[in-house]
């Protein structure tokens, strides 16, 4: 990779608001559009060993005003969206999203406690529950943008639990085909052991006097 090429990406992963206005004029083809391709850029540096770089495109990434962006809308368009953490806040207007956006930086950032609740069961009994605060939550989807495409590249390529673009249909079609296989490898096997025990009952047939 030259020189240039990491100097024109530093300038449009790093590229701010400065022309972002309100959170309706975000162009979110284009955001998912950068984002996708520098992940696609972590998943060929991780499977190249380029671990240096994995670490700088990371970095860009988590940096980006577009991964940002994708982030904050996530945790504002999910169930959980209206539930507030111990800072009783939630991001539910244009200008809340638009100022959590700026808001999402590393440095000074540390996490805020857990807001415990109990939720009943069908059973009678309570389970407890911890909910994280909106920063917190969007933090965790900014950095998942960057950790994910690692985690798909190094993963088990069998694991099927918790993976994007993969689904419990998946593992059964895996499951059934491993069994056809083993059932035919089995068919196979004792088809040549039937046919070495009729040749030996053959051989020595002949060899009887």
């Amino acid at each position: 990779m030259t020189a240039t090429t990491t100097c024109i990406t530093v300038e449009e992963a790093m590229a701010s608001s400065d022309n972002f206005e309100h959170w309706h004029d975000i162009d979110w083809v284009k955001c998912h559009k950068k984002v996708k391709n520098l992940q696609a850029r972590i998943v060929k540096a991780t499977a190249e060993g380029r671990w240096r770089m994995v670490r700088k495109l990371q970095q860009l990434l988590t940096r980006s005003f577009s991964a940002k962006a994708i982030a904050v809308k996530r945790v504002t368009e999910n169930k959980g969206k209206k539930t507030a953490g111990v800072d009783k806040e939630t991001w539910n207007t244009p200008a809340s999203k638009a100022n959590a956006i700026d808001s999402l930086k590393r440095r000074g950032y540390k996490s805020s406690p857990l807001r415990r609740v109990e939720i009943p069961k069908k059973d009678g009994k309570k389970r407890k529950l911890g909910i994280p605060t909106m920063k917190d939550r969007a933090m965790q989807a900014l950095y998942l943008l960057a950790l994910e495409p690692i985690a798909e590249t190094t993963g088990d390529f069998n694991s099927y639990g918790f993976r994007p673009e993969r689904a419990t249909a998946d593992a059964i079609l895996r499951a059934a085909t491993n069994c056809a296989f083993c059932y035919t490898n089995l068919r196979l096997s004792s088809v040549f052991c039937l046919i070495l025990c009729l040749v030996g009952r053959r051989l020595s047939n002949d060899n009887s006097p």
